[in-house]
């Protein structure tokens, strides 16, 4: 009864948790990095600096506030003299407004407006960047589970040549060094699991703070997703041109230059200004009378065209800089991809070969010194070389595809960078 007991209340503690993991989410690497592109902090950041720059453009189009001024015009100084009424001065009303060129207007706002095209390009590249590393991470995760199931498949092995040493040793058939030998290696891949638990964990908290999640939010990933690497015919710079988020953004500049060209293109059209001016007299003999001027602004003059034309100098040649370092980017950008497509097919062929030959060959070598130890013709000592070797090859291999699926992130991150 009292086992009975036992067991009931071990199955009462276990069937929680094991319904908690069940109904932990599984998020595939397509799901985070959506979560990553609409729940990111410091991509919501370029979208407002985005939007501040449409209110910026709407507020270059306003006119200045027009002037009122009210005093006197013409009023001798207290203690003068007055001949005749009209001597007397007047009381003065004046407005004055200023009328900007309205194709000064609509070219400052597409040219701050462009300001914003700019920053959505550099939210691109960001979400790139972030997108970059949640991959990585992803992987990471990825290959820390495949070796837990190696590294628990080997233990298994390992505490069965225990407990065959254990039985042994009564019948002087082993010894209690073999025994202790077998008990650290155990341990020891114990360890190695735990460290991967904790890549898990990290790897867990960075996706969680990339999707702006808390960081202690629990989710599994999709263990059967495998990265692929399509190679390209061919890479043209055109292509490149599209594709990648830094020549977007540097076009998004080039044309918010041109925007500001056409802005300081305009500075040499002429402004308005209006006045109007009523004076009362204070005699009774002056009539009321007033006063209109309308005045325009003459940017042709020599002295001010200076200002306007050395600027349009300088921003054409920061734009054929700019399109020259476009160039440069895209040509380095084509080797690049090119150097990285043969790195990648190279990794690609030795995993495989290690795979398909060499962990096949090592798994028979310690089939075969197994069966030798059952047989008792062979000692533990050389199972346990044959099972080092082959655990370091798999862990080995696993070390490669980490180091493989980490290059098809960084040759993903180049192509759309």
């Amino acid at each position: 009864m009292k086992y009975i007991t036992k067991y009931i209340l071990l199955i009462m503690l276990w069937a929680p948790v094991q319904l908690l993991a069940q109904q932990m989410p599984v998020l595939p690497l397509d799901s985070i990095l959506q979560r990553v592109d609409r729940n990111n902090i410091l991509l919501q950041s370029y979208s407002l600096k985005a939007e501040s720059y449409k209110y910026s453009a709407d507020a270059s189009t306003a006119w200045m506030a027009p002037m009122v001024g009210v005093g006197t015009f013409m009023t001798p100084y207290p203690g003068q003299k007055v001949m005749e009424d009209r001597d007397k001065g007047s009381l003065m009303f004046q407005v004055e407004q200023d009328i900007p060129n309205p194709a000064k207007l609509n070219a400052k706002k597409k040219y701050i407006g462009s300001q914003g095209d700019v920053e959505m390009a550099t939210r691109d590249i960001t979400l790139n960047d972030l997108k970059t590393q949640a991959r990585r991470l992803y992987y990471s995760w990825l290959i820390a589970r495949q070796r837990i199931s190696v590294l628990q498949e080997n233990e298994k092995i390992m505490v069965t040549m225990k407990k065959i040493e254990e039985v042994r040793y009564p019948y002087n058939q082993s010894q209690l060094s073999s025994v202790y030998k077998a008990n650290a290696k155990i341990e020891d891949n114990r360890n190695m699991i735990r460290m991967q638990e904790g890549t898990i964990a990290k790897a867990r908290s960075w996706l969680n703070s990339l999707m702006n999640a808390p960081g202690n939010q629990q989710f599994e990933i999709d263990t059967t997703y495998k990265p692929g690497f399509q190679m390209a015919s061919s890479y043209d710079t055109a292509s490149l041109a599209v594709a990648r988020k830094d020549v977007a953004k540097m076009d998004a500049g080039i044309r918010s230059m041109q925007l500001n060209i056409e802005s300081m293109k305009s500075e040499k059209k002429p402004d308005f200004r209006i006045r109007f001016e009523h004076m009362s007299p204070l005699g009774e003999m002056m009539p009321k009378a007033f006063s209109v001027m309308g005045m325009v602004s003459v940017p042709i003059a020599p002295w001010s065209s200076k200002m306007y034309k050395s600027g349009i100098k300088a921003m054409q040649y920061n734009m054929q800089a700019m399109e020259k370092e476009r160039a440069a980017m895209l040509q380095e950008t084509q080797g690049m991809l090119y150097g990285m497509q043969y790195e990648i097919q190279s990794m690609q062929k030795r995993i495989e070969a290690m795979e398909e030959k060499i962990i096949p060959a090592l798994r028979q070598t310690l089939d075969a010194n197994f069966l030798n130890y059952q047989e008792n013709k062979l000692a533990l000592s050389n199972v346990i070389d044959s099972w080092e070797a082959l655990t370091m090859m798999q862990s080995n291999v696993l070390d490669e595809k980490l180091k493989l699926y980490e290059m098809i992130a960084d040759y993903e991150k180049q192509l759309y960078r």
